[in-house]
């Protein structure tokens, strides 16, 4: 039974999100953390964290990690998952790839393309307020690995390998 929801919840996740893998998050956790009860937050958030410092698209690394966990350990698990969030996309793009030339004009296609960008940063910036909670953020030690990176980034330009490994480093060393 938990194959088919699994499968369900990441098609869901898969035909409705906009955004990419920060914009799904949310229904992500709001399922398997809420509804379900396959993981807890903090192992949630320790998945999401993994699927962003692994090569390949965050939400497809998410449902693999999440489909292998949530059924014990099962490759079918995370065969399903992956499967699953891909499926919507896969369908729909070759449905838009083949219709474009028809609709390339038309008001409506426009109009609800234009709704889907302030829908995209809201599950962003959701993403961003569910990683910014009391289990991230242990103490004052974790707090400044997280202020240093992000000005590193943002001030300095420092690329995300280099942040990854300075922050792994300055944990090793503080911890």
């Amino acid at each position: 039974m938990i194959y088919c929801l699994l499968f369900w919840e990441f098609a869901k996740v898969g035909l409705f999100c906009v955004g990419g893998g920060y914009a799904s998050m949310p229904l992500i956790e709001a399922s398997v953390v809420d509804t379900y009860h396959w993981l807890t937050l903090s192992e949630f958030v320790d998945i999401f964290t993994i699927s962003q410092m692994t090569p390949g698209p965050i939400i497809i690394n998410c449902a693999t990690y999440i489909g292998y966990t949530a059924t014990g350990g099962s490759t079918l698990g995370s065969l399903l998952a992956t499967a699953a969030v891909c499926l919507p996309a896969i369908v729909i793009m070759t449905l838009i790839c083949r219709f474009f030339l028809l609709f390339r004009n038309n008001r409506y296609m426009a109009g609800a393309l234009s709704w889907m960008k302030p829908a995209a940063i809201g599950l962003i910036a959701a993403a961003a307020m569910l990683l910014m909670n009391k289990h991230n953020f242990i103490d004052w030690r974790s707090v400044v690995i997280a202020v240093g990176a992000f000005a590193a980034s943002y001030f300095l330009n420092v690329g995300t390998i280099r942040l990854i490994l300075a922050a792994g480093l300055a944990g090793l060393l503080l911890f």
